[in-house]
């Protein structure tokens, strides 16, 4: 498979060249906004292979990629996408805090080429959503509350894994509809319809997040806890591989776990 990189000089971009190396993937493009002119496997710490990090995304539409995944900035993945549909190139996008422009550039895209847009690659991360789903509407008076933690310099709050579990929420029971970004002072008592959120940053934390049902006498969590970046580097590599032999769409990391093997 041959695969560009949009973000290749951030961690997760650096993350998957170190393992691309050794799952029968050639890098053929590196697009970032740092380490320009330097060697991507010198910068994943894997050594030289002679791909050197660009600074345009002119460079996706010549280097006849198979697969772009795209690891970098809101901004970043409204503009690729339109040049990874002239390029025939699938795209799978873990860029978080996306907002309505750029998702609309993805779901244009996905008319031309296979789309993959997940704000985490994590395969648990979706057994997760999947357990959640079920307890959500099994436990359906019960209170819901999203602790999400990550490191000091993750720029946006809440995360989109945790933007991605209200949803999850909402959809099991659509009477639960109102955020609620933290409390003070003296909000009053809680409203049946809300869904707590809570974000907290610190440290080199690479991603935790905790759902709290809460019943009488009695309270549900449903943890994930991410030690390693490598499992969204693992989770976006699979994705490419199976994204790569798909039609034009929109697809889901549900759709890649849902196929047999």
């Amino acid at each position: 498979m041959r695969l560009a990189i949009v973000g290749a000089s951030g961690r997760m971009g650096r993350a998957i060249v170190a393992l691309a190396a050794a799952d029968d993937v050639e890098i053929v493009c590196a697009v970032g906004t740092t380490d320009v002119g330097r060697d991507v496997g010198e910068l994943a710490g894997i050594g030289p292979i002679g791909v050197c990090v660009v600074d345009s995304l002119a460079a996706v539409e010549r280097s006849a990629a198979d697969v772009v995944v795209d690891f970098s900035a809101p901004s970043a993945t409204l503009a690729l996408a339109p040049v990874a549909a002239a390029a025939g190139s699938a795209v799978v996008s873990g860029t978080t805090g996306l907002g309505d422009e750029a998702l609309a550039a993805l779901g244009r895209a996905s008319k031309r080429v296979a789309v993959l847009w997940e704000p985490n690659m994590s395969l648990g991360v979706h057994m997760l959503g999947r357990l959640l789903a079920q307890a959500v509407a099994g436990l359906s008076e019960w209170d819901v509350e999203i602790v999400e933690t990550h490191h000091r310099a993750k720029v946006d709050a809440p995360s989109g894994t945790a933007l991605r579990l209200a949803e999850i929420v909402r959809a099991a029971r659509p009477t639960t509809a109102r955020m609620v970004h933290g409390r003070q002072g003296r909000p009053g008592p809680r409203a049946a319809d809300e869904i707590g959120m809570h974000a907290l940053r610190g440290g080199d934390v690479v991603g935790d997040h905790v759902v709290h049902l809460m019943g009488g006498a009695e309270r549900v969590e449903l943890a994930h806890r991410a030690t390693s970046r490598n499992v969204f580097a693992h989770g976006a590599l699979r994705a490419a591989h199976w994204i790569a032999r798909r039609s034009p769409g929109l697809y889901t990391l549900d759709d890649v776990l849902q196929v047999k093997t």
